[in-house]
């Protein structure tokens, strides 16, 4: 289960980013996952409970924000869904398409400290 690994990475980072704006206690993380990322959001919050266990972050939750695979089609300049498993023919031309466009994030997109 690599979301234990990944859940103690946002831990430690989403700790050190507080600490850098001279907050203390976290209240939550937010996260954006790409569809495509190879990251389960139910193992990941999963994971972050353990993870989170006697840390600055111990009360914190995880807001997980899920994005859609999307790649572009420079035939006919359009972007579609790749869906999963990801299938990158376009569906308006029928061409395939090697232009992923998002859906592979892993990020830190928010930390929110205790007032």
């Amino acid at each position: 289960m690599h979301e234990l690994s990944i859940a103690t990475a946002i831990v430690e980072q989403a700790g050190e980013i507080a600490r850098a704006d001279g907050a203390g206690d976290v209240s939550s993380v937010t996260v954006r996952v790409g569809e495509l990322a190879g990251v389960v959001p139910d193992a990941l919050h999963f994971a972050f409970e353990v993870a989170r266990d006697g840390t600055s972050l111990a009360s914190a939750r995880l807001v997980v924000e899920q994005v859609t695979a999307v790649a572009w089609c420079g035939g006919c300049a359009q972007e579609f869904a790749v869906g999963m498993p990801p299938f990158f023919w376009c569906p308006a031309c029928d061409q395939p398409s090697q232009d992923l466009r998002s859906g592979r994030e892993l990020e830190i997109t928010a930390v929110e400290a205790v007032p």
